[in-house]
């Protein structure tokens, strides 16, 4: 999506300290944003979020339940105006809650990037632009990469950005023929 420039899966909403995959505790599955508002409003993210996933269906348990965190009263008012709305047009009640941010826990290596980590390839590359793992994660071009492998995003936003994704030819190759 353009606008998106750092993406970070991890936990939260939960009270247990340094939580872990195998010991969760009350925390949920969760992925953390950042972006340019300048290119993309906090409304056209929350009408991604709400596309993304069944919004109607109670989850089995608090590990996967669908939560908007928000970090400010004007992200609140967006997120609860934009659930009502999609109630109204369902005509269903929404399960999805709307909670204030607390704090977040980045979720283990092997979770982050994950789309991106399933290309060895583009990977291999990646890494050594970013050979600290930390700084992988946090690339630009990895949360774009990991996008466009996990099925977000088109071949004509591709096309309009790859030439700063800083690909080598074989890189550029491989992600074409990924993306439709």
């Amino acid at each position: 999506m353009n606008g998106i420039y750092h993406t970070l899966v991890g936990y939260a909403g939960g009270t247990k300290d340094n939580p872990s995959y195998y010991a969760l505790g009350d925390h949920t599955e969760t992925l953390q944003i950042e972006y340019d508002p300048s290119l993309i409003s906090f409304k056209e993210i929350l009408q991604v979020f709400w596309d993304s996933h069944n919004p109607v269906s109670r989850s089995g348990s608090r590990q996967y339940a669908a939560i908007i965190f928000y970090h400010n009263e004007e992200q609140k008012e967006a997120a609860l105006e934009s659930r009502t709305v999609l109630e109204q047009q369902l005509q269903k009640t929404i399960y999805t809650e709307v909670l204030p941010y607390s704090r977040f826990f980045p979720a283990e290596d092997y979770h982050q990037k994950y789309y991106l980590q399933g290309n060895r390839e583009l990977t291999a590359e990646m890494r050594s632009y970013y050979p600290d793992f930390k700084d992988f994660i946090r690339s630009t071009a990895a949360a774009r990469l990991n996008g466009y492998l996990g099925g977000f995003g088109n071949a004509a936003l591709l096309d309009a950005e790859i030439d700063q994704l800083g690909l080598s030819s074989r890189g550029r190759e491989v992600i074409l023929n990924q993306v439709d």
